[in-house]
C-alpha cells in the first residue's frame, strides 16, 4: 500500500475538495448518486447530529424526485415496524414521530431514538400522506437482534389467522424456554454443546411460512401483514444462528449479521418493486456501508452490507462514507452504561480524518474517481470508526482500522467539526437493556 505524508497533499485537496455550503451542494452530492438503486449513507459514530441530518436532506431529495421509497436502517425490523405503522398513517397508537420511536428500547437507545430520526419520520409521514396507499415511503430495519420480539410477531400473526398454525409456532418456538430469555446465555450453551440447540425448530418454523406463501401465488388477503410476518420468521432463524456463532469467533457472526442485512435489503426492494426491484435509501455505519475489501477487515475474512450489494449489483449502487476530524459525541463507556455527551478527541496522525481537516475546509465531499487521480491509487491511511461505546483512552486500538478510502466509498463527506445528536430520552438516565434481547449492535458495536 501507498502512503503519502500529510504535507504533501492538502494543497492538491483544494482541487477536488468541493465545499458545501449550503442547499445546492447538497444537490449536486444527489445528482451523483440518484441514478443508482441502492444508495447507502454512511456515518463515523452512532451519536454524531450532522451525520443524520446530511443523511436525511439526501434523503429527502432522494425520495421527493428521484422515485426512492423505502429508507432502510441499521435497526431491528419489529422496532422500525411501528416506526413505518406511522409514516404509512397505518397507526392509531402513536400520536407523532417520537411515540412512533417507542420500540427502540435497548441500548443504545439514542441511535434511533434521536431528534433527527423523530424530524425524518415526520416528514415522511407528511408526504406519505398526500400519496395514495401503495406509493407511500416505508421505513424499515435490517438487522437481526429481535430473537424474541420476531417470535412473538410470529405468533401473533399466526393466533389471528390459523390456530393450528400457531400451534405448531409454540411448540417450536418453546425450544428457548430453557434459556430464561436470555440469547448470549443461549448462544453459549449451544456453542458449548451442554444446551439444545434450536436450529432444526427455526429453519421448520420459516420453511413452513415460506411454503403457506409460495401456496397463496401471490395472494395476499392481509395486506403486508404476511410479509412482515415471513421477515419475522427470517429474523429468528438468522439470529438463532448469529447467537451461537457469537462463540466462534467474530468474523463468522458479523459476516452473518451483514449477510442478512442484504439479503433484507433486497427482500424490501423486491417487496416494493414494480415489476423490478425498488429504489432502497439505506443508513447505517461506515463499517457496514463500506465495501469491506478496502479495509482491515477484508483482510481479515470480514464481509460489509457495501461489498456484498456491490457485488450483487454492480453498477447499481452507491456508497457514501461520513468523516469528522473532532467535536462531540454521544456515546457509551460500555455495554448498558448511561448514554453520555462526549468530547471526540482531534483525529490521529496518519489519518484521513487528520489530511481532511489540514486542507482547512470546513465541509467538503470528494469522489473516489478524484482521490484516486490527485492522492493516488492504493492510498492506505487510518480511519476513525466511532459506535455506540468510545473508549477515547485507548483510541488508536478501539477506534481505527487501515482503510482505502477511495476504493471502500464511492463519495466521502467530511465535516471537520460535528456535534452530538440530541437523544428523546434523558441521557443521564441509564439505559438498560431487558433481559431477553441483546444491545444493539452487540458485541461489535457498530
Amino acid at each position: 500500500m501507498v502512503y503519502r505524508p500529510v504535507g504533501e497533499v492538502p494543497e492538491a485537496l483544494h482541487t477536488i475538495a468541493r465545499p458545501i455550503h449550503g442547499e445546492q451542494d447538497i444537490d449536486r452530492i444527489v445528482d451523483l448518486i440518484a441514478n443508482k438503486r441502492l444508495v447507502l449513507l454512511g456515518e463515523a459514530s452512532h451519536g454524531t447530529h450532522e451525520f443524520y441530518d446530511y443523511r436525511a436532506s439526501i434523503t429527502r431529495r432522494l425520495v421527493t424526485n428521484h422515485g426512492f421509497v423505502a429508507v432502510a436502517v441499521e435497526g431491528d425490523w419489529p422496532d422500525a415496524l411501528r416506526a413505518d405503522r406511522f409514516v404509512r398513517g397505518q397507526s392509531s397508537d402513536d400520536d407523532d414521530a417520537a411515540a412512533a420511536l417507542g420500540a427502540f428500547e435497548r441500548f443504545p437507545r439514542w441511535m434511533w431514538r434521536n431528534d433527527d430520526v423523530a424530524v425524518m419520520l415526520s416528514w415522511l409521514a407528511s408526504v406519505n400522506a398526500e400519496q395514495p396507499e401503495h406509493k407511500r415511503v416505508g421505513f424499515y430495519g435490517l438487522d437481526l437482534y429481535s430473537m424474541h420480539s420476531s417470535m412473538k410477531a410470529v405468533i401473533d400473526y399466526l393466533g389471528d389467522t390459523d390456530p393450528a398454525a400457531v400451534a405448531r409456532a409454540r411448540q417450536r418456538y418453546a425450544c428457548f424456554d430453557h434459556m430464561g430469555g436470555d440469547p448470549h446465555h443461549y448462544g453459549l450453551q449451544a456453542h458449548l454443546g451442554i444446551g439444545p440447540k434450536c436450529e432444526t425448530e427455526v429453519v421448520a418454523q420459516l420453511v413452513e411460512m415460506q411454503l403457506r406463501k409460495l401456496a397463496r401465488s401471490g395472494r395476499s388477503p392481509a395486506g403486508d401483514a404476511w410479509f412482515h410476518a415471513v421477515q419475522q420468521a427470517h429474523v429468528v432463524r438468522n439470529a438463532e444462528t448469529y447467537y451461537r456463532m457469537m462463540f466462534a469467533g467474530r468474523s463468522a457472526s458479523w459476516n452473518l449479521r451483514d449477510t442478512h442485512m442484504a439479503d433484507t435489503l433486497d427482500l424490501i426492494a423486491n417487496h416494493l418493486g414494480d415489476g423490478e426491484p425498488a429504489k432502497v435509501v439505506v443508513w447505517a455505519h461506515n463499517s457496514h456501508v463500506g465495501d469491506a475489501r478496502a479495509t482491515e477487515m477484508g483482510d481479515s475474512g470480514q464481509l460489509t452490507l457495501g461489498q456484498i450489494v456491490r457485488q450483487r449489483h454492480p453498477g447499481e449502487v452507491a456508497l457514501v462514507g461520513f468523516t469528522t476530524h473532532e467535536g462531540t459525541v454521544i456515546a457509551a463507556d460500555d455495554w448498558d452504561e448511561p448514554a453520555q455527551r462526549m468530547r471526540v478527541r482531534p483525529s490521529l496522525p496518519g489519518s484521513w480524518e487528520e489530511l481532511f481537516h489540514a486542507s482547512e475546509i470546513s465541509r467538503f465531499y470528494l469522489t473516489s474517481a478524484d482521490m484516486r487521480r490527485v492522492i493516488g491509487e492504493n492510498v492506505e491511511r487510518l480511519q476513525r470508526a466511532i459506535g455506540v461505546i468510545y473508549r477515547p483512552e485507548t483510541e488508536r486500538r478501539s477506534h481505527y482500522l487501515h482503510a482505502r478510502l477511495a476504493d471502500e466509498f464511492d463519495i466521502v463527506i467530511h465535516i471537520d467539526a460535528t456535534r452530538a445528536l440530541d437523544p428523546l430520552d434523558p441521557i443521564e438516565m441509564p439505559q438498560v437493556t431487558p433481559a431477553h434481547e441483546l444491545p444493539e449492535t452487540f458485541p461489535t458495536g457498530v
